[in-house]
């Protein structure tokens, strides 16, 4: 009833005053537009995932969707493909000790336990078992002899080998192990301190840990200056960036690297003014990849960006908003990622070609979403508009795969190399000093760099703790 009154007024209102029915109208309906809007960006956030964004995997809760991979099917059963050789415990040829298991009695069942002690043995079965030794600290004491100069009178006494600092210390091997444990494993102080109570009956101090750590800090200068050289030679660098917490404020641990080399820098910034002060990519003039965080292009130096990040942004479009531009341009990117020809870099008619249809698949888009002209302001716009703009503004770079044989699809490499900071903060949480942060990042450095170029991490340890670290290896340009 109250509907129909509400009727019988607003046609009586329309026939008297029809310009104000017709003002309040367009009113109304400019706020169901900003209305459907908003529910539009508010399902938008809801259904953004790691698989569909650059949220991390973490952030999608305990009820997360079945995966939908990025990658086509190919047929094949999971694991081990034919021809990969696989790695198994194999037997050596020299072991430490060797037991020997004599034959007494016959076992062959036909003689009644005849007597073998006297038959000569013909071969052995061998069975090898590897374990551990016993875990203990061998204490090694050193006795610097006194004496008396019979020419001087005065007393005199021997040198202590060098590293024999202190009436009680440990030794290298020692060092070496906290070394590597609490930079390498991520075990947070009270942990490793538990950990060689239990294995060597010694409790661990947090002086001697920040000791250790400060030395290796002080012994990895030179390292630390070797991979920023070779960075700045590198054809391509992997840049990345992710927030830590120090001394309870919000710092950044900002990585360069390659297949080859890692460098980890610590600063209270995350823009330009903290990659200045690291000194690696203002000196920088080849391909930089990264994921379009815009303080990187501050740097005079060719820009690619991460396809993975693009493909999970289209696959959002493609599967909430239903943009078919975004599925075509997702294969067209795939396609192109697994073309043998992508791996020798195109001749200039081949990605001309390319580039062609790149921008065809954008004008696609630019069909339902305009791009905005000069003096519409700052509105907010949706986020296939957002992203045509960047794909349009930053097209060389999108497809700079295809230009340089050396660039590669993704900036993986720099995603892998800072993932290992959201490990320590989940195991150790945050660093309570600026200085145990820096020589973390720079202990880091020094490992990462190490493992890529297979040197074994415990060796490599030893080494920093007795003053002679591995130097890098560093590519000449050329190569």
């Amino acid at each position: 009833m109250c509907i129909l009154k509400r009727r019988e007024e607003l046609l009586r209102q329309a026939r008297s005053q029809p310009e104000e029915v017709v003002d309040r109208l367009l009113e109304v309906e400019k706020e169901v537009r900003n209305l459907l809007a908003k529910v539009r960006h508010l399902e938008d956030r809801v259904a953004l995932k790691s698989a569909n964004s650059s949220k991390p995997p973490s952030s999608d809760g305990l009820a997360k969707p079945a995966p939908r991979n990025l990658r086509e099917k190919t047929g094949r059963k999971p694991g081990g493909q034919p021809g990969h050789p696989g790695h198994t415990l194999e037997a050596v040829k020299k072991p430490d000790h060797i037991q020997i298991h004599p034959l007494q009695t016959c076992p062959c069942g036909q003689c009644h336990g005849v007597s073998l002690a006297n038959q000569p043995v013909l071969d052995y079965e061998r069975r090898q078992v590897f374990d551990l030794p016993p875990l203990n600290l061998v204490v090694t004491e050193h006795q610097a002899e006194i004496k008396q100069c019979p020419i001087s009178g005065l007393t005199v006494k021997a040198v202590f080998p060098s590293g024999v600092n202190a009436p009680v210390q440990y030794g290298p091997n020692f060092q070496g192990f906290t070394l590597y444990f609490f930079n390498q494993q991520l075990l947070p102080f009270d942990r490793l301190r538990q950990t060689c109570l239990d294995l060597f009956g010694q409790p661990l101090s947090l002086g001697t840990l920040t000791r250790t750590n400060a030395c290796a800090y002080q012994t990895l200068a030179p390292v630390e200056s070797a991979i920023i050289s070779g960075l700045i030679q590198a054809p391509v660098v992997h840049l990345d960036e992710s927030g830590i917490r120090v001394a309870d404020k919000l710092h950044w641990l900002h990585v360069a690297c390659t297949a080859g080399l890692t460098y980890y820098g610590v600063h209270g910034k995350r823009g330009s003014e903290a990659m200045d002060a690291l000194g690696v990519l203002p000196h920088c003039r080849l391909w930089l990849m990264h994921d379009h965080w815009k303080a990187y292009y501050k740097y005079d130096a060719l820009h690619a960006l991460c396809n993975q990040h693009l493909l999970r942004e289209l696959k959002f479009l493609t599967e909430e908003h239903r943009q078919q531009w975004a599925a075509d341009l997702s294969r067209f990117l795939l396609d192109w990622k697994e073309d043998p020809r992508t791996k020798l870099g195109l001749d200039e008619k081949l990605f001309a070609q390319a580039h062609a249809r790149y921008k065809a698949i954008l004008r696609q888009g630019r069909r339902s979403h305009p791009r905005r002209q000069p003096g519409q302001g700052r509105t907010r716009q949706e986020k296939a508009a957002n992203l045509l703009d960047r794909l349009e503004d930053y097209d060389l770079s999108v497809l700079a795969f295809l230009i340089d044989p050396n660039v590669p699809f993704t900036n993986n490499q720099g995603e892998q190399d800072i993932r290992m900071i959201k490990v320590k903060q989940k195991i150790s949480g945050s660093f309570r000093t600026l200085s145990g942060a820096q020589g973390f990042a720079r202990v880091r450095s020094y490992l990462s760099t190490c493992r890529k170029q297979g040197r074994n991490l415990w060796d490599a340890c030893y080494h920093a703790v007795i003053g002679q670290p591995f130097m890098p290896e560093i590519p000449s340009p050329s190569s």
